[in-house]
């Protein structure tokens, strides 16, 4: 009889058994995704600890490549999908043993540009902590703007300015900086999705070199 990957196995609400090494996955590579938001050839990820030693049985790497790809954690076409994109997209794998990194850890790696590092947490929760090494808490659940910006007095209230504006409740903001005056990241949790002219409104501001709207998962 021929044996069958845990993977195979089909639930109502994800594909895989488990929710942290399957569903996680595909909800990390989801938010790569959004928070990249742009279209890409090529992607390498970088798997640690438990993730490394046991995700292959539990198709943690095709989770990773279909969220990435833009499939929802219950569409069963998952489980094939190194034989669907065939040689679409150019990925790599690495499996890393770091006692440093959360058990279930990933780096994912975009065109070479741009480094985003998250965890799966459990039941299928997952929270991206770093851009490009810049110390971020996302976790999917809200929209979010995330912007970097030279580090200056006066823009948190130039950005939530243009929020309130809107009249869009800010729910969270995170803010983080290599060092004073040098490259610093805003995160902000939105009750609502942020709308496309806050988005040029904050590009335009002076010293900000990066923005993205980052859709909350469904």
């Amino acid at each position: 009889m021929e044996q069958q990957s845990l993977f195979s196995v089909i639930s109502p609400i994800m594909v895989g058994p488990s929710s942290s090494h399957t569903a996680g996955a595909v909800r990390l590579g989801l938010m790569a995704r959004n928070i990249y938001n742009a279209p890409f050839l090529k992607v390498k990820f970088i798997l640690y600890n438990s993730f490394a030693t046991t995700g292959f049985g539990h198709g943690t790497d095709k989770g990773l490549l279909a969220g990435l790809l833009g499939y929802s954690v219950d569409d069963s076409r998952i489980k094939n999908i190194f034989d669907i994109i065939k040689n679409e997209i150019d990925y790599s794998f690495e499996y890393v043993e770091d006692i440093s990194r959360f058990p279930n850890s990933v780096d994912i790696i975009i065109d070479g540009k741009r480094k985003i590092s998250g965890d799966s947490i459990g039941a299928g929760e997952i929270r991206i902590n770093s851009i490009d090494k810049f110390p971020i808490n996302i976790n999917g659940n809200y929209d979010t703007l995330l912007m970097f910006y030279k580090d200056k007095p006066g823009m948190i209230s130039r950005v939530s300015d243009i929020i309130q504006k809107y009249e869009i409740n800010i729910a969270t903001l995170h803010c983080g900086r290599n060092s004073k005056g040098g490259i610093a990241s805003m995160c902000i949790e939105l009750d609502m999705p942020a709308k496309d002219e806050i988005v040029e409104k904050v590009k335009a501001l002076k010293d900000v070199f990066f923005v993205t709207n980052v859709r909350k998962l469904k």
